[in-house]
C-alpha cells in the first residue's frame, strides 16, 4: 500500500485540493482527497511526502518510429530493429517526462505495448494505433516511391497502409486489429510531410470513412482522423470519427460539428512550432516547409477559436523524432501545455486537457485514468512546484520529484 500526502492536489478534473492525500493499494487509488478524510495510515505504509501531486499526464498524438531525421521518408530506408530500439529509449524518456500515458498515432506502440506491460522495457501505457490507414496518393503515400515499394513495406510492418475503395479500407481496419491496435488512425486530409498532397483536400471518400468507422466500432475502437483542411474535418465527423487530429483549418460551422458530434480535438500546437521554428536548419523538406509555414497561423487561429467555443480537447505533441538534439524529440512532451495556455487555456483546463479528457480519445477502449479518483489507475506525478501560477514547470525534468505508475515507482536513474 502506498501514501502521498500533499501540499496541494490537483485530481485533473475539478477543484484542487489543499492538504490532499492520495492512497492507493497495487495499481488502484484507493481514497483520494483531503487529508483529514484519509484511512489512517497502517504500520509499515510508506508515506510520500510532496509539494504538488496530480495524475500522469498523457500524450494522445505521439509516434514511437524511432526516427532521427527530419524527413520522414528516412523511415522507409532504415531497417525495423534499428527503429525499434530507438523507440524503446523514447518510451523510457517519455515516462521520466511525466507521462505515464501515450496514445501512439503510427509507430511501433502496439509492439512496445507488449513489451512495456511485460515489464521487459520501461516505458509509459502504450495504446497504440498500428499502420495509418491512407488513399494512394494520400498523406501517409510516400510518393518518392514506387507503389510497389510501399506495398512491401506494409507487409513488412512498416507504419503505413494503403487502402483504396470500401473493401480495402475493411481490411486495412481489419489488419490493424490482428496486430493488437486500440485505436485507428486514418488519412482524411493531405498534411504537412507528404510531398504532393494538399493539407486542405480532402482524403477518402465518405463511404470509405464510414466504413473505416463502423468497422472499428465493431470491435469497439475510436478512429482518429487526420485532418487539416475544413472538407476532411467535415467528412470525418459525419462518418463518425471521435477525434480530429490537428484541425488547421477550423471555422464555426466545423467546431459546432466538433460540439454536436462529441468529439475531441488534439490540437498538436508544439509540432508546428517546432517545424516552422527549426525545420530550415535541420533538413527539413522545402516542400513540408513551404505548407507549415502556410498553415501554421491557420492552425493558431483555429485552436484559440476552439478553445473559446468549448470544444473537449486533449493533449498532443505529435512528436516524432528519437534523442536530444533532433527536431521533435520524446521527452519534451510536457511543452505543450505552454502552447494551449498561450491558445487561451487556464493552467487547470490545460493539465485537464492532459489528463481527465486523455483517456476519452480510446473511446470504449478507455481505461479509467487521467484523475485521482478512488478507482482510477495510481498513475501520479509529484511535482515542485505549483502549476496554476506557471504551467511551465511540467515540463522541466529537475521539477519532477516522483513518478508512479500503476502504483510502482518509476526508477529515474540511469539505465
Amino acid at each position: 500500500m502506498g501514501r502521498i500526502e500533499a501540499d496541494l492536489l490537483i485530481p485533473g478534473r475539478g477543484d484542487p485540493i489543499p492538504n490532499g492525500c492520495i492512497v492507493f493499494d497495487g495499481p488502484s487509488i484507493t481514497y483520494a482527497g483531503p487529508v483529514e478524510g484519509a484511512p489512517r495510515a497502517t504500520a509499515g505504509t510508506k508515506v510520500d511526502r510532496v509539494p504538488v501531486v496530480l495524475p500522469g499526464l498523457w500524450d494522445c498524438h505521439g509516434h514511437l518510429m524511432g526516427l532521427r531525421s527530419a524527413n520522414i521518408e528516412e523511415f522507409a530506408k532504415t531497417a525495423l530493429p534499428v527503429l525499434a530500439a530507438r523507440a524503446v529509449a523514447d518510451a523510457r524518456r517519455a515516462l521520466l517526462a511525466g507521462f505515464t500515458s501515450v496514445r501512439d498515432l503510427v509507430g511501433l506502440g502496439v509492439h512496445l505495448a507488449r513489451t512495456v506491460d511485460e515489464g521487459t522495457i520501461p516505458g509509459p501505457h502504450i495504446h497504440g494505433g498500428g499502420a495509418m490507414l491512407t488513399p494512394t496518393a494520400g498523406h501517409g503515400d510516400l510518393h518518392m516511391f514506387p507503389t510497389s515499394y510501399m506495398r512491401t513495406l506494409e507487409a513488412g510492418g512498416h507504419y503505413v497502409q494503403l487502402c483504396d475503395g470500401v473493401a480495402e479500407c475493411l481490411r486495412g481496419v481489419r489488419n490493424q486489429l490482428r496486430v493488437g491496435a486500440r485505436v485507428i488512425k486514418v488519412c482524411a486530409s493531405g498534411g504537412v510531410m507528404s510531398e504532393t498532397d494538399h493539407p486542405i483536400h480532402q482524403q477518402f471518400s465518405e463511404d470509405e470513412l464510414r466504413a473505416i468507422v463502423g468497422e472499428a466500432g465493431r470491435a469497439e475502437r475510436i478512429v482518429a482522423a487526420h485532418c487539416h483542411g475544413k472538407p476532411g474535418i467535415m467528412a470525418a465527423l459525419r462518418a463518425g470519427c471521435g477525434t480530429i487530429e490537428h484541425g488547421s483549418y477550423l471555422d464555426e460551422e466545423s467546431v459546432d460539428l466538433l460540439i454536436e458530434k462529441k468529439a475531441i480535438l488534439v490540437p498538436t500546437r508544439y509540432i508546428l512550432e517546432r517545424l516552422v521554428t527549426f525545420g530550415p536548419k535541420m533538413n527539413f523538406p522545402d516542400y513540408a516547409y513551404r505548407k507549415v509555414v502556410e498553415l501554421v497561423d491557420h492552425h493558431k487561429r483555429s485552436l484559440q477559436l476552439a478553445i473559446r467555443k468549448g470544444v473537449r480537447i486533449a493533449l498532443g505533441t505529435d512528436i516524432w523524432s528519437s534523442g536530444e538534439g533532433t527536431i521533435a524529440p520524446w521527452g519534451q512532451n510536457a511543452r505543450e501545455l505552454i502552447h494551449l495556455v498561450e491558445a487561451g487555456m487556464n493552467p487547470l483546463q490545460a493539465i485537464e486537457a492532459a489528463t481527465a479528457n486523455a483517456p476519452m480519445t480510446l473511446g470504449p477502449q478507455a481505461p479509467r485514468s487521467g484523475q485521482l479518483k478512488q478507482g482510477y489507475d495510481a498513475d501520479i506525478l509529484a511535482v515542485r512546484k505549483d502549476p496554476r501560477t506557471d504551467v511551465s514547470v511540467l515540463s522541466s525534468s529537475e521539477n519532477i520529484l516522483a513518478i508512479w505508475k500503476s502504483g510502482q515507482p518509476v526508477d529515474r536513474g540511469p539505465i
